[in-house]
Parts: structure tokens; C-alpha cells; sequence
């Protein structure tokens, strides 16, 4: 379709939902196996089906977007596959909460029915956010759309599970783990998180047996103490090398305990000697191996102290520590407490503080996995953009511990393993199996727990194309092309998707890596409920529209980098639509009775008629091209984004428009209104192409109402550079005749004189290139400087009387003031504003000279009034050489 005039005002709610349909039911978004056509993939980072949009995943994904949308205009059968994680913890927390509110628990149900409620929980609400997604114009497949838990992604995870099995890569023991309180579950290391608290560190005294001596050992938390199995020391500090071997005495327990040596133990912090609990500190658990010690286990899965403390059995582990400690300074056995600041852990989930504990878990063995993931990245395999993340996921690999997998959960992959309750016979495999391998016994049982639900996530990119079948979609789109994920998840998910890719496909899951910041509030924090700093991005996209949240998102970016959100930047960025928008307008309003006669991509044929202003747009508008799919392929999706709206703004808009107004107006022939119609409408039908990836719905609107070629402009041909249109000469000289309209213009600004009122001025210059120039130029500055006459002069001439005078590169400007302004009426005006700022000079300097403030004022306030008084200082001679001048030329 193509209708001239486009509505008054830019309506996003008007034209998002109507252009989103439109490519859905035209299936742009779908693709196919294409030999022909280069392949280039995307798998969405899944967000978690209890999730609902955030500014995160807006970014996130318009930034991915924005790849697909221009390497399919580019030509390529580009991929985006969408999908979502069952969020193992997430999703079974937000079930359970539903069923409090119904008087129930998962055991009244039981494991079957309670797992029969999540999936009608998935079904009813797992959409949202997909939804949500379609909102911001993501163009994803959708008819390939992936659920972790979906049967390929669940063959895939068992798959991968029994074959890491059978290798003696994944094994079940005791060992330390993160337990979760509230939920109830291990979590992984990397989903511990660390803030810094104020606490204490308690210094006790642990008697020697058979002795009148103490070994004093400082610890965060009393309350383990009573599982301590050891006090370590290093074998190098003197102060206890007599102590070495011999028995401590636990206090408050008064179990025998002995004291080892360690090289672990940092003689310099607290007293040099460590208390030893291994079934409570990850630390303690590895020495404890090393000197084969018991492990105690003191708190419980529900935080609460064990049969084991005695007395102290069933108080709350926070409780107790109040406890143990007023009972040791009953017994004087607390020498001193002291204010330590030090990091807490904290689950990634629920923010309660995690437990050490040491249990049965299953793990995955790492250092077999990790070392060819280390290989590939250095080998250039996969690149992260920007580099200084490739240390990061190295150092992280590197000094990598066992991967714990098992989640005392119901809702997730469930553990493919059953155990045999005759022989004890253990049995891995993919169908549950009817009886013992070993005994034929019926007597069998699966594990009760169920996978991490990062060891799904770490298979997607394989997965979702099919494995462990050897697909079309997996030969054509294996490996894919970019991840665009944030810094914040390197280690949970990157790293495990390119070891779990280069283990089960022999290759990495993906060539690049575009990291992305956080979205920060204005002030650099972090947003949060807690916070109250939130920003709903539905909420926006209402308000402002699905365009200008996706530009106000990416503009400003690098990779890598946070991004702080500000309201006024939507502001901006809607008048930057506006902008468009209303150029749009005139350009169609100026088109009625316009026919292309050359196809949309090559643009009009070089013509005598080509104006300067002509060969200077086409001419930019080329290296606008070939700036902006330089910055694409750099994954400067900012930058990329800054070089359109300045084309756009500054050159199409102010500039070109008002240069060919006097032809579109009939002032001059019809030939050339008609060139002035093919060169305004072809660059604004291409640099809308340019900006589809960054704004689809809005460029999608004006696209269809312009003459055009294609069925919609998500898929025509990206702008290609034609170099027949490059002009080098006419940038240049264009550029000088901008600059001396741009200091005309100030210059009448100077002495306020109105826009209606026309001027003349002189222009003098000793190049005679620069005269050829503006004398060729004329037209432009008379039209857009408001000039009546311009007064030519080759060579140096003397300043003309009465006149403001500038200097533009080799052209001298003068504005003669007679007859435009009142000079005496102008002399009072500026000396007044000389005294205004005479006083404030003198109001400032006696701050500065004021002991009192310089003593008392922080170093940026008196800066700040340092830069004030050089400002007035440099404001105030600039008028008084106006003064000057007006006073001199009217002796």
C-alpha cells in the first residue's frame, strides 16, 4: 500500500500491533534450511517462565534484534530462536506460594499431582514474558519456539547426563556444599552471592590438655565451633610450633581435639591459629580431607542446631551463637570481640544467608571439561567482545571446583537414576528401567532430586536445533553465529555452553560473544524492589512506544559497559521519532505528483541537475552506509545507532529539507524539483532501511507510505554503498558554506535580531577556490541565514564600519549593523549586562578570598566557583569588545 500523507502525530499504539501482525502473518520472522543463502543463528539467552519483562531482557534483546534484523535485510537466513527455562527454584517457589494460599503443601500432594500443578501454572502464566517479547518487536522463529523441560531438550539433558556418567565425568558423593534454608536446596557456587557486612570476630581460648596453656583462635562464627575436629596452624609460625601435635580441649563440648599444621592457615589474620570444622566451611572440608577428620555436622537443612550440640539442639543457628558466647564469657574462655567487616553469602534467589553443609550430591567432574574450553578460547575459537571478558571466563575456568548438579527439588530434570533396594546395584539410563540389571530385582527407586537448571541451560544451543538427532536445522545453524548475553552470567551459563558444546558436538556453540552491561538507575545503582528504583519497560513502551525504549536502550551503549537509565533520554529519544516522523511528512507532502524511475537501491542516476546540496547528501548518505555496517560488524550497536540519528537529524533534516525547499516550491524549473523529489525520497526511503534494525515499527509505517518496491522494509536489501555517489569535493565545499550560515547565524543572534528581518553582510577572502565556493553557494546562505544581499570580495579589505565581524576558515564575515539596530539602545543593553556581571564577578571573588569558605568547602565547590569567576571573566570581555566596536563605529 501507498498513501501519501502520514496522520499529524506519530501514534506508536497506532501502528506497533498492526505491523507486528502484519510480519507475523506474512512469515518474515520463519525460516527455512537454505543451502544457498549464508547461515547466521542467534539462540535467545531462555528467560525464566515465572519472569516478566524487564529493562535486562529489553536490552538484551533488542540488541539481538537489531543483529538479526539486519543481517536478514543483508541477505542471510538469519535465526533468532526464542525459548524459555523452567527455573527449577523460581517456578516451584512461585507454585508452593499458591498453595499456601489454598491451606496446602507439595507433600499434601504429593510428588505426581504437585508436578501436574506446575505445568498448569507453566501453561497459564509461562507466556508473559514471550509475549512481552513480541511487544518490543523481537522477530524471533516463534514456530520454533523451545521450553527446557520440552521432550527434545529433556532427551537432550539425559543424554548428556548418562554419557558424562559413563565416563566417570559426573559422581555422586559427600562433600560441601551451599544449602539454601528457605529453599531448601543446594545451590551452586556461582549462584552464592557475596556482600559485605559489618560483623565480629571472636577471639576464644581453647585449653591444652594436660597444661596451663591456651591456644586462642578467632573466628565470625561461634556457633560451629561446637563441630570443630581440629585447631590448624602453619607449620612456619613460630608461636606454635610447640603445639603442633598436641590436644586441645573444646570448650562447652569438651571433646579432645588435635592441633595440626596447615598451609592454609594465614598467620596473619586473627591470632594465627583457625578452628577446624569441616562439615561447615568449604575451606575447612578440604582440610579436613587432608588430615582425615571426622566431620561434625552441627546445623541442620532448616538452619537449626543438631542432636550433635547437646544442649544447643534446635535453636536457631543465630540464636545459639548469642548462647555460645555469653557461656564462654560465663566460663572466661572470650578473651575479646572486635568489628569485622567481611563478605556473606548470600542465595542468588531468596537473599537468606547460605549454610555450608557437607551432603550427598551428585557432581560433574570439571577439569576434563574445562581444560578444551580454556583451549578453544585462546585458539580464537570463540572471541568476547570486548576482550578484557576473555580473562574473566579464563581465570574463572582455570581455578574451576566440581560442579555440583543435584537440587532437592521437584519441579526439573529428574535425576536418570535408579537404585536397586535388594543389591544396591545403581542403574543410569534413559528409560526408567522395570527391573535390577544385577539382580532382576523389582525393588527399584529414581533418585529423589533433580538436575541443576544450568545444566539444561548449558546444552540450548545444541538442543534447540535437535540433538542429540542430527538435524537439518543442527548441520545448517551449528555452531551459531553470536550470543549476546550480560557480564552477569558468564560463569553460570557461557562457560557451561561452550564446554557442553565442544564435549557433545566437538565444536564451540558459538563464534562470538557480545557481552552487554546492567541497566543502572540514574544514580549507578542497581535496580531492585528493595530499592524502589524499578523501571516496568511495559510500562514505557505504553507510554513512549516499543521504537524509543529499544533506541533510548542501545543508544549510549559499548559493549560491556553498565548503562545508566534516564527518563530525559526517552524524552530525547521520542523527538527523535517526532523528528522523523515530521521530515517524513513533508518529504510525502512534497511527493504527490512524484514517480520513481529507478529501483529503490540504486537511487537516481548521476545528473548535471545534482545540485551541490545534492551530491553533499547522497555523498553522506553513502558514508553513513558504510560507517553503520562497520560499526554492526564491530558490534558497536551504540555508535552504529549515534551515526544514524546524527544523519538523520543534523544533515537530512536541519540541512538537506531546508536546501531543497526553494526547488519543491516551484521557485526554480521543474526539472529540478523533480531531481530535488528523487534525492529526498530515495535517501529517506534507505536511511529508514539503515534504521529498521534500531526502530522496526516506525520506519515499517513511513516505509509503506513512500513509493517503495518491496512487501515491507524488514525485508528488502540492506543499503549497499554506491561509490558512484561519493563526493568528496561537494562534503567539502558544502561543509564551508554550513559553517558560514551556522556563524551568520550567531552573529545575528548576538545583537537578537529576529528571523523575519533580512540582513546583508560581506564576505571577503584571499582563496580563490573559497570565493568559487560561496559564490556558487549563494543561494544557500541567503535562504537559510536570512540574507538580503551578500557583498563579494577577492583579497583582504578593511573592516567595514558599524559591522560584527567573524572569520570561517579562509572567509572573512562582516554584518553591517546600520540600519538594524537602534547602536545607542544596543550600547545600553550590553553595558548593562556588563554590570550584572561585574557584580556577580565581585559576589564570587569574595568567596574565593574568604578564608572561612576556603577552609571549610570541599575541594569541588570551590573549583566550581573558580570556573564560574573564568566564565563571567570570559563572558564579560566578549561583551566589552562588542562595546567596543559599537562604540567606535558610532564616533
Amino acid at each position: 500500500m501507498t498513501e501519501s500523507n502520514l496522520s499529524t502525530v506519530y501514534d506508536p499504539k497506532a501502528v506497533e500491533e498492526k505491523w507486528y501482525q502484519f510480519w507475523v502473518d506474512k512469515d518474515y520472522f520463519r525460516v527455512e534450511v537454505d543451502p544457498s543463502r549464508p547461515p547466521f543463528c542467534i539462540v535467545m539467552p531462555p528467560p525464566n517462565v515465572t519472569g516478566s519483562l524487564h529493562l535486562g531482557h529489553a536490552l538484551d534483546n533488542t540488541l539481538q534484534d537489531i543483529l538479526t534484523r539486519w543481517r536478514r535485510m543483508q541477505g542471510y537466513n538469519a535465526l533468532w530462536l526464542p525459548g524459555t527455562d523452567h527455573a527449577g527454584i523460581a517456578t516451584q517457589a512461585r507454585v508452593e506460594e499458591q498453595l499456601a494460599t489454598e491451606g496446602f503443601t507439595k507433600y499434601d500432594l504429593g510428588r505426581e499431582k504437585f508436578l501436574e500443578r506446575v505445568w498448569d501454572w507453566k501453561h497459564q502464566y509461562g507466556t508473559k514474558i514471550t509475549n512481552q517479547l513480541r511487544l518490543l518487536g523481537s522477530s524471533c522463529d516463534w514456530s520454533r519456539e523451545r521450553f527446557t523441560m520440552d521432550e527434545g531438550c529433556s532427551a537432550a539433558v539425559r543424554e548428556v547426563f548418562i554419557e558424562l556418567y559413563r565416563q566417570g565425568l559426573i559422581y555422586r558423593g559427600d562433600y560441601i556444599i551451599n544449602w539454601c534454608p528457605k529453599c531448601q536446596t543446594t545451590i551452586s557456587d556461582i549462584e552464592v552471592e557475596h556482600y559485605e557486612r559489618d560483623g565480629n570476630l571472636w577471639h576464644l581460648r581453647y585449653p591444652i590438655k594436660d597444661s596451663n596453656e591456651h591456644i586462642v583462635v578467632a573466628t565470625t562464627r561461634p556457633e560451629t565451633m561446637l563441630g570443630d575436629t581440629a585447631v590448624a596452624v602453619h607449620p612456619a609460625d613460630k608461636r606454635y610450633q610447640h603445639l603442633i601435635g598436641k590436644t586441645a580441649i573444646l570448650p562447652l563440648m569438651w571433646r579432645e581435639i588435635p592441633i595440626i599444621a596447615d598451609e592454609y592457615v594465614e598467620s596473619e589474620f586473627g591470632t594465627g591459629a583457625v578452628k577446624v570444622t569441616p562439615a561447615h566451611d568449604v575451606n575447612d572440608f578440604e582440610m579436613g580431607l587432608r588430615h582425615d577428620l571426622p566431620k561434625v555436622v552441627v546445623i541442620g537443612q532448616d538452619a537449626r542446631m543438631t542432636e550433635q550440640t547437646g544442649r544447643y539442639a534446635g535453636m536457631d543457628r543465630y540464636a545459639c551463637r548469642e548462647q555460645v558466647v555469653q557461656d564462654l564469657e560465663n566460663l572466661g574462655l572470650l578473651l575479646k570481640k572486635e568489628e569485622h567487616h567481611h563478605a556473606v553469602g548470600q542465595c542468588y534467589r531468596c537473599a537468606s544467608v547460605v549454610e555450608p553443609l557437607v551432603s550427598k550430591q551428585w557432581f560433574v567432574r570439571m577439569q576434563p571439561l574445562a581444560e578444551p574450553a580454556i583451549e578453544a578460547v585462546k585458539q580464537g575459537r570463540t572471541r568476547f567482545v570486548p576482550d578484557r571478558f576473555t580473562r574473566i571466563y579464563l581465570n574463572w575456568l582455570e581455578n574451576i571446583r566440581d560442579w555440583c548438579i543435584s537440587r532437592q527439588l521437584w519441579w526439573g530434570h529428574r535425576i536418570p537414576v535408579w537404585y536397586c533396594q535388594d543389591c544396591g546395584e545403581i542403574i543410569c539410563q534413559k528409560e526408567e528401567p522395570s527391573t535390577c540389571t544385577q539382580c532382576q530385582g523389582l525393588n527399584l527407586e529414581q533418585d529423589q532430586d533433580v538436575l541443576d537448571t544450568w545444566f539444561s541451560s548449558g546444552l540450548w544451543p545444541f538442543s534447540t536445533l535437535g540433538w542429540p538427532e542430527k538435524t537439518p536445522d543442527l548441520e545448517a545453524f551449528y555452531p551459531t553465529s553470536v550470543l549476546v548475553t550480560g557480564r552477569d552470567i558468564i560463569f553460570f551459563w557461557v562457560a557451561r555452553m561452550i564446554f557442553s558444546g565442544l564435549a557433545f558436538m566437538q565444536e564451540v556453540p558459538f563464534r562470538e560473544v557480545l557481552i552487554h552491561g546492567l541497566i543502572l538507575d540514574a544514580q549507578g545503582r542497581k535496580m531492585s524492589k528493595s530499592l524502589g528504583n524499578g523501571v516496568d519497560p511495559i510500562e514505557v513502551i505504553d507510554q513512549y512506544g516499543a521504537d524509543t525504549l529499544r533506541f533510548m536502550l542501545i543508544t549510549g551503549t559499548t559493549p560491556g559497559n553498565d548503562v545508566r537509565f534516564h527518563l530525559e533520554k526517552l524524552d530525547q529519544t521520542r523527538n527523535f521519532a517526532n523528528k522523523v516522523w515530521n521530515a517524513s511528512r513533508f518529504v510525502l507532502l512534497n511527493l504527490s505528483d512524484f514517480r520513481p524511475d529507478s529501483s529503490e537501491e540504486e537511487g537516481p542516476e548521476h545528473s548535471e541537475t545534482f545540485t551541490l546540496a545534492d551530491r553533499w547528501i547522497l555523498s553522506r548518505y553513502n558514508r553513513t552506509i558504510n560507517t553503520v555496517t562497520r560499526h554492526l560488524e564491530n558490534y558497536d550497536i551504540g555508535e552504529a545507532a549515534k551515526e544514524i540519528y546524527e544523519f538523520i537529524w543534523n544533515e537530512y533534516c536541519d540541512w538537506y529539507i531546508e536546501l531543497a525547499k526553494p526547488r519543491l516550491y516551484g521557485r526554480e524549473t521543474e526539472a529540478l524539483r523533480q531531481q530535488a523529489q528523487k534525492v529526498l525520497h530515495y535517501v529517506l526511503c534507505n536511511t529508514l532501511k539503515l534504521l529498521h534494525p534500531f526502530m522496526p515499527f516506525i520506519t515499517e509505517e513511513i516505509y509503506q507510505h513512500l513509493p517503495h518496491q518491496h512487501q515491507s522494509i524488514m525485508v528488502a536489501p540492506w543499503p549497499q554503498v554506491q561509490e558512484a555517489q561519493i563526493f568528496a569535493e561537494a562534503e567539502t565545499e558544502m561543509h564551508l558554506l554550513m559553517d558560514i550560515i551556522r556563524t551568520v547565524r550567531n552573529l545575528r543572534a548576538e545583537i537578537k535580531l529576529p528571523p523575519g528581518k533580512l540582513a546583508d553582510i560581506i564576505l571577503a577572502s584571499t582563496d580563490p577556490k573559497a570565493l568559487k565556493i560561496v559564490r556558487e553557494g549563494e543561494g544557500y546562505i541567503k535562504n537559510l541565514a536570512a540574507i538580503a544581499q551578500i557583498t563579494q570580495y577577492a583579497g583582504q579589505t578593511e573592516k567595514p564600519r558599524q559591522a560584527l565581524a567573524a572569520v570561517v576558515g579562509p572567509v572573512e564575515i562582516y554584518l553591517p549593523l546600520e540600519g538594524l539596530v537602534d547602536l545607542e539602545k544596543e550600547i545600553a543593553r550590553l553595558d548593562k549586562e556588563v554590570r550584572a556581571i561585574e557584580q556577580e564577578m565581585e559576589r564570587v571573588s569574595k568567596k574565593l578570598n574568604n578564608s572561612g569558605f576556603l577552609g571549610k568547602a570541599p575541594e569541588a565547590i570551590i573549583n566550581k566557583e573558580k570556573e564560574k569567576l573564568a566564565e563571567f571573566k570570559t563572558k564579560k570581555e566578549t561583551l566589552e569588545g562588542r562595546v567596543a566596536v559599537l562604540r567606535g563605529t558610532s564616533l
